[in-house]
C-alpha cells in the first residue's frame, strides 16, 4: 500500500475514533440515569439493569458479523451500516416502552459491535506493526473519554434537570452525522483484489472465521480480554452506582464519579500499555502486570479504603484493566494477515461472549440481593468475585504465546 494511501486510512480512522467515541458515551450512560429510565420504560430498576444489559448479547454476536463485513465489503460500508443502526437505537429509546427499551438497547448493541473492529481495521491499513499497539491503545483511549462522558458529563445534566429524552435524540442525531462521514471519508476498497493479493484465493465468507477460531491462541486471547474487561463493563459501567450508594452509602453525585474515574483511568492506560508493549516488543509481561494492578487496586478498595479515596482505587483499576486491549493486539499477529477484520471480530465475540456470561450470574449472587443485605461485607463478596476473575485471566495468560517484536526476532 501506498504512502498516500495509507494517509487516507488514517485519516479515516479518526473519524472512526468519533464513532468510537459516541458507542462508549452512549453505552455507559444509562449507569447515570437509571431513575429516570425506570420512570420512562415503567419498569423495576431491576428489569431496566437487564434491559441494558441486553447490549451485550447483540455486541458479542454481531462482532462477528462485523468481522466478516470488513473482511469482505471493507471499512466504508461496513462502518457506516454500523453508525446508523446505533443512532436508531439511540431514537428508540425516545418511545416510553419496554418493547422500545430493549429494541433500542439490542440496536445498540449491534451498531457499537462495528466501531471498535472498524477503528482497528483502519488502523491496521493506516499504520505500521511496530505502532499497531499503540494506535490500537489510542483507539480504546477514545472511547474510553467517551465512556467517561458518559458518566462524568451526563450524571451531573440529570442532575442539573437535563431531559433525557433530549439526551437521547441528541445522540441519535450525533450518530447517524457521523454515519454519513465515515461513509464520504473511508477509502474504497476492492476487497476480492485484495484477498487474491493475499494469496487467499476463492475465500468463503465464514472461511476466515474457520483460520481465526482453529488458533488456539484466539481463544486465549478472548478470554482474557473478557475477564480483564468484565470489571470495568459490568461492574464499573452498570452496577457502580448503586453499589456505591447503597453498600457505601454515597450519594448519587459521588457514586456517579467515583466509578465514572474507571473509565478516566482507561484513558491513560489503553495508551501508555500500548505503547510500553510496543518498545519493550513484549505482550505478555505487560499484560500480566496491568492485571496485577487491577487486582491490587481492587483488594485496597475493600481491605484497605481509608488509604486513599475510593476514587483513586477506581482510577488505578481503569489505568491495570487499559492491559485488556493488549490481546487484540496479539490475536492479529498470531493469525494470518487476510483475516485482520475477522481475528477483531472473533476477539469481541469471544470477550463479550465471555461479559455476557458473567453479567447474569453477577446479577443473581450480588445484584439482586443489593438493597436487602447492603453493607461491607456485601460490598467485599461482589469485589472477591472480580478478583477471582482477574486471577484466572493471569493464570490463562501463562499459556499465551509471546507474539511481540522481541519474540518475532528471537
Amino acid at each position: 500500500m501506498n504512502a498516500s494511501l495509507k494517509k487516507f486510512y488514517i485519516i479515516a480512522w479518526v473519524f472512526g475514533l468519533v464513532f468510537y467515541f459516541l458507542d462508549y458515551v452512549i453505552r455507559s450512560a444509562p449507569a447515570v440515569m437509571l431513575p429516570e429510565l425506570v420512570s420512562n420504560f415503567n419498569i423495576t430498576e431491576l428489569k431496566l439493569i437487564s434491559i441494558v444489559g441486553t447490549y451485550y448479547y447483540t455486541y458479542s454476536t454481531c462482532s462477528l458479523i462485523a468481522g466478516i463485513a470488513l473482511d469482505k465489503f471493507g471499512g466504508k460500508y461496513s462502518l457506516f451500516v454500523g453508525a446508523l443502526i446505533l443512532g436508531i437505537g439511540c431514537l428508540l429509546f425516545l418511545i416510553s416502552s419496554q418493547v422500545a427499551g430493549v429494541s433500542g438497547r439490542l440496536l445498540q448493541g449491534a451498531g457499537c459491535a462495528f466501531a471498535f473492529p472498524g477503528c482497528v481495521y483502519l488502523a491496521s491499513k493506516g499504520f505500521s506493526s511496530k505502532s499497531l499497539a499503540t494506535a490500537i491503545g489510542f483507539t480504546q483511549c477514545i472511547g474510553m473519554l467517551g465512556g467517561t462522558a458518559g458518566q462524568f458529563v451526563v450524571g451531573p445534566w440529570i442532575e442539573e434537570g437535563l431531559n433525557i429524552d433530549t439526551f437521547w435524540l441528541w445522540s441519535g442525531i450525533a450518530t447517524i452525522i457521523t454515519a454519513f462521514g465515515l461513509f464520504f471519508v473511508i477509502p474504497t476498497e476492492k476487497k476480492a483484489e485484495e484477498t487474491i493479493e493475499a494469496g487467499a484465493k476463492s475465500v468463503g465468507y465464514l472461511e476466515p472465521y474457520k483460520i481465526v477460531f482453529r488458533n488456539p491462541q484466539s481463544w486465549l486471547c478472548g478470554m482474557i480480554s473478557g475477564l480483564l474487561f468484565a470489571p470495568t463493563t459490568i461492574f464499573a459501567m452498570t452496577w457502580a452506582v448503586a453499589f456505591f450508594e447503597k453498600d457505601k452509602n454515597f450519594v448519587f453525585h459521588d457514586a456517579a464519579i467515583t466509578s465514572a474515574m474507571v473509565a478516566f483511568g482507561w484513558v491513560f492506560g489503553c495508551p501508555l500499555l500500548g505503547f510500553i508493549t510496543d518498545k519493550i516488543g513484549r505482550r505478555k509481561p505487560v499484560l500480566i502486570g496491568g492485571a496485577i494492578v487491577m487486582i491490587l487496586s481492587l483488594l485496597q478498595l475493600i481491605y484497605l479504603p481509608e488509604l486513599y479515596p475510593a476514587k483513586i482505587s477506581m482510577f488505578i483499576l481503569g489505568l491495570g484493566s487499559g492491559a485488556a486491549m493488549i490481546p487484540y493486539s496479539v490475536i492479529k499477529e498470531a493469525n494470518p494477515d487476510f483475516v485482520k477484520g475477522s481475528a477483531t471480530g472473533a476477539i469481541n465475540f469471544i470477550t463479550f461472549g465471555v461479559t455476557t456470561l458473567l453479567n447474569p450470574l453477577f446479577s443473581k449472587w450480588f445484584g439482586k440481593s443489593l438493597g436487602l443485605s447492603a453493607g461491607n461485607l456485601h460490598f467485599q463478596h461482589a469485589i472477591l468475585f472480580w478478583i477471582s476473575g482477574i486471577v484466572l485471566a493471569i493464570l490463562i495468560s501463562l499459556l499465551l504465546k509471546e507474539t511481540g517484536n522481541k519474540a518475532e526476532k528471537a
